[in-house]
């Protein structure tokens, strides 16, 4: 017996050896992939095998972003595409569950509402835009509003079809035991839609964001997506690059962020 369980033991221990050589493996190579890249990029840049005019190249791009910190003008642009993405994301997935919410205590709500919410989902939102700054101007608002556009309808549907595939034995169990709708939604359907909700988020979160840089290449002054507009019109492809890269670490941030609340959730329900 003693020798099973120090086989066992050996066996578990190899295997968390096994894992952490995997998880360093991979981290390695991301990061070898990333530095190969820019690599590649400034030294083709740099010997004239690609324009850098056109394309640019990293050390370009990390001096326009210096230059542009020192006078602080990248702090106004990215702040103001970050507060825009968060509220409207805070929105949709507020908004997203309350509608949610209604249409699975109603079902002849759902059957009335679900033909146009497939259609307003299907529709493609950069159409929506340029109605939106007739309707509402060219605000912060509106760009909030397209930025809720993106997401919102798919992010009810996604959410009803969870509400929908609930355990009907669970269900029947609150309705035997004396429970209403209102116990129902809260003891059972709400906990066992938790994943697809924080699954919604992590889609949404990137939905959102395309939707404000939309709105910002039509209705903006400030912000990335003007930034990149306005680099774009004058040919400054350093900015225009820059903008892309710091979209892409936005993304990333508020990715991880959900990540750490979907961990957060898994520990304490």
């Amino acid at each position: 017996m003693t020798e099973f369980l120090n086989e066992l033991s050996e066996n578990q221990i190899n295997y968390l050896k096994q894992q952490k050589k995997h998880k360093y493996i991979v981290g390695i190579s991301r990061i070898l992939i990333l530095f190969s890249f820019l690599f590649l990029w400034e030294f083709t840049a740099n010997v004239g095998i690609i324009d850098s005019f056109i394309f640019s190249s990293p050390s370009k791009i990390a001096l326009c972003f210096w230059g542009m910190v020192l006078d602080k003008s990248i702090f106004l642009h990215t702040n103001v595409t970050l507060y825009e993405t968060i509220l409207s994301f805070l929105l949709v997935t507020a908004t997203s569950i309350l509608v949610t919410i209604l249409l699975w205590f109603s079902r002849r709500l759902s059957e009335i509402l679900d033909p146009y919410l497939v259609v307003l989902n299907s529709l493609p939102k950069s159409a929506l835009a340029p109605l939106l700054i007739v309707w509402l101007g060219a605000t912060k608002t509106t760009i909030i509003v397209a930025g809720m556009s993106v997401a919102i309808f798919g992010s009810i549907l996604n959410l009803y079809t969870s509400f929908m595939t609930v355990d009907p034995g669970k269900l029947k169990l609150i309705y035997t035991l004396g429970g209403n709708r209102r116990h129902a939604l809260l003891k059972v359907v709400l906990p066992f839609s938790l994943p697809a909700i924080i699954s919604n988020m992590k889609v949404n979160i990137g939905l959102c964001l395309v939707g404000v840089i939309i709105g910002e290449f039509l209705a903006a002054r400030e912000g990335l997506g003007y930034l990149i507009i306005y680099a774009s019109q004058v040919f400054k492809m350093d900015w225009l690059l820059m903008s892309i890269l710091l979209l892409c670490l936005m993304a990333t941030l508020l990715y991880s962020l959900i990540n750490l609340l979907e961990r957060w959730c898994r520990k304490h329900y």
